[in-house]
Formats: C-alpha cells, structure tokens, sequence
C-alpha cells in the first residue's frame, strides 16, 4: 500500500519512528493530489501522482534545496520521494501557514533580491524541470537572448501549433523571436538564481508571518523574469517591490521586457488550459512588436 511505503521511506530518511495515523486532503492545486499525514507526534506535507511523474519530483525537490542553500528565503524542506507500483510521491516538511504580518512582504521582496545575487556561469540549470505540468527546458547557455529564444518563447511556440494554434499566433511569434534582441540593447543580465514560478500562489507566510516560497521551477536566469511573474496575477504589495528595489535597482527597460517574460507563462497557460489565453498572447506580442518598430 502506498501509505505503507511512504511511510517507511521516512522512517529510512529521518531515521525516526513514523506511522500514518491520519490523512488529510489538502485542496488548491490542479496537477498533483495532496495530503497532510501525521503520525507518531509528527507531521509532512505530501505530493501523489502517477508514476510517470517521478522525474518532475525529483526536479522539485532539487529546486527546493537549490534555494535552500542560498539562506535567503524559507521553503518546505525536503524529506524524501519515492514510487509504487504506478504512484509517485515526494514527502516535504508541513508547514503551518498563517496571515501575513506588516513586514511580511517587505521581508519576501529583501529576501528575493538577496537570492537573486546566487549566479551560476551560466543561463539554465544542471537539469530540466516543469512550469506547472509542462516540460521546461533547462541547457545550459551562455547567451541569455539565445536561451530565452530557444528553450522558453520558442518551445512554448512550437508546443502551441502542434496544439493547433497556427495563424497569426505564429507569424506574430516569428517576428518576436526575430527581433527580440533589440529589447535587450543596454540590458546584460548576468544567470541569478530564480523562482521561475513566483505568482501569488507560490508564496505563505508561516506563524511568524516569516514568508516562504515553494512550488518552484527554478533555473538561473535574468532577474527581472521573476520580477515580472509577480506582475502577472497579482498579490505582491507596494511594500514588496520598495524593499526589492532598495537592495537591487531595477532597470528602465524591464517596463517593456516584463512583457517578454510574462509572454512565456501565457503561452504555458494557452498550451496547458486552451483558447482562452490565445487573445492575450497575441496582445502581448503586439504590444512588443510596436516597441521593435
């Protein structure tokens, strides 16, 4: 049985008696089932899927410890994964979350920009991951224009008609992929280390108000990537993005280059969820075409 099993795998891991005594559905995402277990005075956060989905845990796991490392930001730690049969499971440590406090988002905007400056030599990752349910392609570049043409816009692209969305979709995106260079003209950004999914739903505050990040699918990119998908739905205050800008500054042109970024998590939501988003993805392209004009 599963359960058996996972629990055995944190035995192995924490070297610590551990029983499930109690599940507890958690609600609030599409792709992965989630349970609270507890047991034997403990408690851990659980991820189930289909076995097929063992290499997505594995990346989300790594991508928890690669921010780990920097002592910047809080994320679930890491217990262990695992498969049965034709589950998969990864085990994170159960955090309490709790309301944010009246420096909770100044201390996640600081806290983000200090794990920013984490560099790596190059653009991209040691190995490939996910943006929700879709691949992401992480080979590794030392060109940052060339990394986001070929492996974030164009494979989104590419991943689009074969979906069927051809057209004007398609022609706009040519041209983008074409002429993009000329957004980047005074722009240099060096490989940070990013979130890579960092909207709303990604971000708590534990029962200190602390915050923390998690479901991340992180590479070393451009900062401003980022910064934008904050942007994009909402939720992050006035105080976040002061505090961020008191410890990194943020170039004039990343008014127009947010607009790039955010082109690549429209195009996942238009290839994971359908024609909804296809309007919004055409408008965005316009948008960056006039500025190449």
């Amino acid at each position: 049985m599963v359960w058996d099993d996972i629990a055995a795998t944190i035995r192995a891991e924490t070297g610590t008696a551990f029983f499930v005594e109690r599940k507890i559905s958690i609600g609030g995402g599409c792709i992965n089932a989630a349970y609270r277990i507890d047991g034997c005075g403990q408690r851990y956060f659980v991820k189930l899927n289909d076995a097929a989905k063992a290499a997505m845990f594995e990346a989300e796991a790594a991508s928890l410890s690669e921010i780990a490392q920097t002592q910047t930001l809080r994320v679930p730690r890491p217990v262990c994964q695992g498969m049965n049969g034709g589950q998969a499971w990864l085990v994170l440590e159960y955090i309490e979350f709790n309301k944010s406090n009246a420096g909770s988002m100044g201390e996640l905007g600081a806290g983000l920009a200090r794990m920013h400056e984490a560099t790596a030599p190059h653009f991209g990752w040691h190995r490939d991951n996910t943006i929700g349910a879709t691949p992401q392609i992480n080979t590794q570049n030392g060109d940052w224009i060339t990394f986001w043409r070929d492996h974030r816009l164009g494979y989104q692209l590419r991943l689009a008609a074969a979906n069927g969305h051809d057209g004007q979709l398609q022609k706009s995106g040519e041209r983008l992929l074409a002429d993009m260079n000329a957004l980047f003209a005074s722009h240099k950004p060096q490989p940070s280390l990013l979130h890579g999914d960092l909207w709303g739903g990604n971000i708590g505050f534990a029962s200190d108000g602390k915050p923390l990040v998690f479901d991340p699918a992180v590479y070393y990119g451009d900062r401003e990537a980022d910064l934008a998908m904050t942007e994009l739905f909402g939720g992050f205050s006035a105080d976040f993005y002061a505090a961020y800008r008191e410890c990194t500054p943020i170039d004039a042109g990343y008014s127009v280059r947010k607009y790039l970024y955010n082109l690549y998590h429209i195009l996942n939501h238009l290839n994971l969820f359908g024609g909804g988003y296809r309007g919004q993805a055409e408008s965005m392209m316009e948008r960056l075409l006039a500025e190449l004009k």
